[in-house]
């Protein structure tokens, strides 16, 4: 069933690529008053396109909720989708825009800007633009000389018929305009970095047609000291060459092995080719380039230290109904020889299938340890399908980086204990393996050898700690194994001690690691990276790293007890109502918690202030740690509603900076309502939702954990932008400043928010949680739901349940028709299956 009903189309303006165009109602004989029609049909007096409304959803789910299919390519303009393996990742626009990276080892490209990017990581909003990396296929009539492109770009011609289709393991458009189809698939190999596309082109028209047409692949910019491309017929496709820029000398020798050259191959040999941007695009630019409008055939031209281009042309007649299929592999190389072998593995139509096959399996992997049947259907199949597909991407590929930072490391390794706990395992001896002396955690886990901290790794952070005993807990909840604190670890400082000493020297430090009033010292950075300043002079201290170390040590604490070490467990339980005393001494501020105090002795985050006067982490940890009583929490829920709430989600604070304060640091500087400054910042607000559940506010959870996902209105999917297959870092905030711009999706899908948000629907929503011996059961479903169905897979064994809101007191669990004490789920067996009947009260 579609997500959307009958709806209106959106007018297809090719300009308007960004603010969203009114709604244009469909006229009542089911014709798009803004779609041209299809020459052949119009000479033919027919009235084209003639679709009836019901056929016409923008966006619904297909296969089962295994793919989305958006139907406008100006709707939405930046929806995509992503694919990735562990070698590289591709984010792909519906317009065919794209931003590809691999590891060699450091992240790099193959296709860039065809100007000299500057290297940095990842980045949310990203701007699209004319000559953006990208991949197209024009389409030319060679006997009217009408010229369309698909997805969209560069052309931008409003298309008869236009799908876009992301799926789990491919990503695939179809676009019909001019009585041709045209339909793109984009997949990846399991273990090699490479994009394989298969391009079908179809005659729909009922008569024989003349077409050429021209996959046209950007290669960009690749090098100020050495780049050309041109057409290697012993390979079968576009090479093109560079050299990676260095000046030290020594750098000569770790670039020698990069691949430095980009193949564009072809299955089926081209009847022509351009290897040159200026020679492709000419004076008709890339809507209308000279090569395809001024030329019969390509040049086969070659690019000498210009800026290189993949473009072939396949000249062809179709008969009516005929299709053509081609494949091709875009990737990149460090020499002829590694070319060669991978047109070898790949390049046919048995080796695609094949790799089609094997990377599907990959992702299948994945697939979690929660399936649900709830009222909401759309929720349904984001939980079933998407969430664990992003959880495990983050545990998979670490963000595709060498050095990724301690709290996302541990954190997205957080996620793989619902999915692959032996993942999960690792991470942490990974971690601990590169633990200071002083029991302090660096702030990135260098991944491979010779990897370096780089970036946001080379400013101290203060708050790695805590997330140890954090995601430990998951990990322990879910497995069970108790094993891995004996584990001895080997440090890169030569010593040796077990996961249990490495985790109390930890907490240590976290004690250790506070001012002379018991609050946690900032540095240059806590969770919130760029709040900079608060304590770059050495003194300034954070409200948050405070209560949050309080409920780190609370954790540890309640597993120095399961560990029979009851003294350290009543001295980590000291340090907890130690912090929580500092908190509440010098942080509480009447309603809520303040942020931290400066260097210079100003506490922020108050009443009093015009700007970041209420942060939502410090209220979120104070509650977890236990600082906040149950008289403060009914003073900090309310305010936390009415200053941060949005209909996007919970703002990370509010109101927004909108000038640099100096004392706070560059997240002021950052636009406000965008990313830290001010923006409903997801993985914030999921903690805020973990805490909700924690203390039985599970009407409060559940809204705030629906609204992290789009739609499932036509007007939330509009403001956002976004299709439903992932949780970006942020959507913008500033709702009450800048309401044009609120609720944007950031469109970056790297993010700590999903581990939690699974957490939450795994412990707080299905009440499913693992301890010690089994499986605690404590629904917290909302009010207006009478029931839900939930498989859970635990430890080996599979629990089918059926849970409803019933006329009771406390929540009964019922196996085999056995009241099963204390809905306390015990000695089951492993590849078993149990029904079980739970009853919720009202």
């Amino acid at each position: 069933m579609p997500i959307l009903g009958p709806m209106a189309l959106l007018p297809q303006y090719p300009a308007e690529i960004t603010r969203l165009p009114p709604i244009v109602q469909i006229n009542n004989t089911g014709v798009h008053p803004l779609l041209p029609m299809d020459p052949m049909a119009r000479a033919a007096g027919a009235a084209y396109p003639t679709v009836p409304m019901a056929q016409l959803p923008l966006l619904r789910p297909t296969k089962n909720g295994d793919r989305y299919e958006l139907t406008s390519p100006t709707a939405m303009p930046k929806a995509d989708g992503f694919l990735w393996n562990q070698k590289m990742m591709i984010q792909v626009t519906c317009r065919g825009y794209a931003t590809a990276q691999f590891l060699q080892p450091e992240p790099a490209k193959y296709a860039h800007a065809p100007n000299i990017e500057a290297k940095t990581f990842m980045q949310p909003e990203q701007a699209y633009y004319a000559h953006h990396p990208g991949r197209f296929v024009y389409i030319k009539d060679e006997e009217s000389g009408e010229l369309f492109s698909a997805p969209y770009e560069p052309c931008r011609t409003p298309v008869n018929r236009f799908v876009f289709s992301v799926g789990k393991s491919d990503i695939q458009w179809t676009v019909e305009h001019l009585g041709i189809r045209v339909e793109l698939t984009l997949s990846l190999p399991t273990h090699d970095v490479a994009e394989m596309w298969t391009v079908k082109v179809t005659n729909l028209s009922g008569r024989p047609r003349k077409i050429s047409v021209y996959p046209y692949f950007p290669i960009g910019n690749m090098s100020w000291m050495n780049q050309a491309a041109e057409y290697r017929e012993d390979l079968g496709g576009v090479v093109a060459s560079s050299v990676t820029p260095y000046q030290k000398a020594q750098d000569y020798f770790k670039n020698k092995t990069f691949k430095d050259k980009t193949f564009f191959l072809c299955e089926t040999p081209p009847t022509s080719w351009e290897c040159m941007q200026d020679a492709f695009e000419g004076e008709g630019g890339l809507h209308a380039p000279s090569a395809l409008m001024d030329q019969l055939d390509l040049s086969k031209g070659d690019a000498r230290y210009e800026v290189p281009i993949a473009a072939v042309q396949y000249r062809m007649s179709l008969e009516a109904n005929e299709q053509r299929a081609y494949r091709f592999l875009f990737g990149p190389a460090v020499d002829d020889t590694e070319i060669h072998s991978m047109r070898k593995k790949y390049l046919s139509e048995e080796g695609f299938a094949k790799s089609q096959r094997d990377y599907a399996l990959y992702i299948e992997q994945g697939r979690g340890c929660l399936h649900i049947e709830s009222p909401d259907k759309h929720l349904d199949n984001f939980v079933n399908n998407w969430l664990p597909r992003q959880v495990y991407y983050h545990g998979d590929v670490n963000r595709l980086t060498t050095d990724p930072q301690t709290r996302n490391y541990l954190q997205d390794n957080m996620g793989m204990s619902f999915i692959k706990p032996e993942v999960t395992r690792k991470a942490f001896l990974k971690a601990l393996s590169q633990q200071e002396a002083s029991g302090n955690m660096p702030d990135g886990i260098l991944l491979t050898e010779g990897a370096e901290l780089k970036y946001i790794n080379q400013v101290p952070h203060t708050d790695h700690c805590v997330w140890l005993p954090v995601t430990l807990e998951v990990y322990l909840a879910e497995t069970g194994d108790y094993d891995i604190l004996d584990e001895e670890v080997k440090r890169v400082d030569g010593t040796t001690n077990t996961v249990f000493w490495g985790f109390c020297k930890a907490m240590d430090w976290l004690i250790a690691a506070r001012d002379e009033r018991g609050l946690s010292y900032i540095k240059e950075g806590d969770w919130c990276d760029p709040m900079n300043m608060v304590g770059y002079k050495g003194k300034g201290v954070s409200g948050w790293l405070t209560v949050a170390s309080g409920a780190a040590l609370k954790i540890w604490a309640g597993i120095c007890d399961q560990q029979g070490q009851p003294k350290l467990a009543a001295r980590y339980r000291a340090g907890v109502q130690a912090v929580n005393e500092a908190a509440n001494t010098h942080l509480w501020d009447g309603e809520w918690f303040a942020r931290g105090i400066t260097d210079d002795g100003v506490v922020f985050g108050t009443q009093k202030d015009t700007e970041g006067r209420i942060w939502l982490n410090p209220q979120v940890w104070a509650i977890l740690s236990g600082a906040a009583s149950p008289e403060q929490r009914a003073k900090i829920i309310p305010q936390v509603e009415k200053q941060l709430g949005t209909p996007y989600g919970i703002a990370m604070f509010a109101p927004p900076f909108q000038s640099m304060r100096e004392d706070v640091g560059r997240v002021t500087q950052k636009y406000p309502g965008s990313a830290e400054n001010g923006s409903v910042y997801n993985h914030a607000a999921i903690f805020y939702t973990y805490s909700l559940y924690t203390i039985g506010e599970h009407d409060r959870a559940f809204k705030l954990l629906r609204q992290m996902l789009p739609g499932p209105s036509e007007e939330d999917y509009l403001r956002r932008g976004q299709l439903p297959v992932y949780i970006p870092n942020y959507y913008r905030g500033a709702y009450h400043e800048f309401p044009r711009t609120a609720g944007r999706s950031s469109h970056l899908f790297n993010t700590g928010t999903m581990p939690w948000v699974y957490r939450c629907l795994v412990e707080g929503l299905c009440g499913l949680r693992g301890e010690e011996h089994g499986l605690r059961v404590n629904p917290q479903l909302p009010s207006e739901w009478n029931n839900i169905k939930v498989t859970r897979l635990f430890r080996g064994a599979k629990f089918v349940l059926d849970i409803r809101h019933q006329d009771v007191e406390e929540v009964i669990v019922k196996i085999g028709g056995k009241v099963v004490p204390e809905a306390y789920i015990k000695d089951f067996e492993a590849g078993k299956t149990y029904q079980v009947s739970v009853s919720v009260p009202r």
